[in-house]
């Protein structure tokens, strides 16, 4: 049976992992496995920028071979940048088999802000669906409420909701 897997990379701690699966579920109608594999991250790390390279990650997790997976997503404890943006939240592939998400930055600790495990899991799952829906074809969206609408800021990824708007739902590419 085809299915997302979910890949913790660089945490021990999966508090999100139960809420993440249903949200998954909810927008894609697809299950989902959690695999643990052995990612070698400080190839990903730039010392310079005190960051990880979210494309080497991506591109590491996706060369795993996951049975029966139609998608696979790296749930990230670091912080992840691409050459061209001083950070991102989470990188995918249009049409392609894999994303990541980062937590660093959706963390409120990260900010200077006292911890929030509820919000946290939200932006979680938020930024997973976003992810994983341009592995299924979708473009950034226009709607603000829309889960697909381009975040910039973690407080974007807060005025949006967990769901695909309409439009975005009827565009669907799910195999």
């Amino acid at each position: 049976m085809a299915c997302i897997y979910i890949v913790p990379i660089a945490t021990e701690s999966l508090f999100w992992l139960e809420p993440l699966t249903a949200g998954i579920f909810r927008s894609f109608g697809m299950r989902t496995k959690c695999a643990k594999v052995n990612i070698d991250i400080s190839k990903a790390f730039d010392p310079l920028r005190q960051q990880y390279n979210s494309s080497y990650l991506l591109r590491e997790l996706i060369a795993w071979p996951f049975a029966h997976a139609d998608k696979v997503l790296g749930i990230a404890a670091v912080d992840l940048f691409i050459p061209i943006l001083t950070f991102v939240f989470g990188e995918a592939q249009l049409e392609g088999p894999g994303a990541i998400v980062s937590m660093h930055r959706l963390n409120n600790k990260f900010y200077g802000m006292p911890e929030n495990q509820s919000l946290l899991v939200q932006r979680i799952i938020k930024e997973s669906i976003h992810e994983l829906g341009h592995t299924f074809g979708l473009l950034h969206c226009s709607f603000p409420g829309c889960v697909l609408n381009a975040s910039t800021y973690v407080e974007d990824i807060d005025q949006k909701s967990d769901k695909l708007c309409a439009r975005c739902q009827q565009q669907l590419h799910i195999m």
